[in-house]
């Protein structure tokens, strides 16, 4: 990451956490960006007191939840979320978004689906026109099943990969047990139809397109400055 990128990211953290009111239950994104969210919510939790629960979307988000202080609950005992907050891949114009490099996309869409505001939290390099042009599409998929759900992703016009680990032999597994199969698409021209496809497949658990959930997107920038898109305001 570079610098810019980390102040950028910084900036979203800062904003996102500035949000945040007394009494919220809150969904807890994973990932770099989200992680800047999580320290600077912390931040406010020790200085102003502020109380807060958060459902994390990981077993690494509920790591560093806890180191920053942050009370960790269940969608068991609070289903319903005021917001919740995540990076992403790739955020196209209708707020569209491609997530999952951290392998954590179906937790994270169960989480966003609860929350009433979710809020994107991005740098100025994931906004594009297209989405699947630089990032491939993540699908958690059973692992018997990855042959033939490697098929359908070629049928749909992708190129399909199992994600291998990188400091250790075989697949990348994600919480729930499950293999990552990366969809390499030269750009999606209809990700309503590619979702159609892969939750109608047997063995797809879930996959890393985001559709009519996000509700606002923050555009960090360089300068340490936010752009505020919200998908109300068209």
């Amino acid at each position: 990451m570079s610098d810019l990128q980390a102040a950028a990211k910084k900036a979203v953290g800062a904003h996102v956490a500035s949000l945040i009111t007394d009494g919220m239950a809150l969904g807890i994104g994973t990932g770099s960006t989200a992680a800047m969210a999580i320290e600077a919510l912390g931040s406010r939790i020790a200085n102003e007191g502020l109380k807060v629960k958060g459902v994390a979307t990981s077993f690494a988000a509920e790591r560093l939840a806890r180191q920053h202080g942050i009370e960790l609950t269940t969608l068991d005992e609070i289903p319903d979320l005021d917001l919740a907050f995540d990076g992403a891949d790739e955020v196209d114009p209708d707020f569209v978004l491609i997530k999952g490099r951290g392998a954590a996309q179906t937790r994270e869409k169960i989480v966003a689906s609860r929350a009433k505001q979710f809020v994107v939290l991005v740098d100025e390099s994931k906004i594009v026109d297209q989405l699947g042009h630089r990032m491939p599409l993540p699908i958690e998929v059973v692992p018997m099943a990855v042959t033939p759900i490697m098929q359908v992703v070629r049928q749909l016009g992708a190129q399909a990969e199992i994600r291998m680990g990188m400091k250790k032999d075989g697949p990348v597994v994600s919480d729930q047990g499950m293999w990552i199969v990366d969809a390499m698409f030269d750009g999606i021209t209809e990700p309503e139809h590619v979702n159609d496809v892969l939750l109608k497949t047997p063995g797809v658990v879930d996959h890393g397109l985001f559709i009519g959930l996000a509700t606002n997107v923050l555009v960090g920038r360089s300068d340490g400055t936010v752009q505020v898109l919200d998908r109300a305001a068209g």
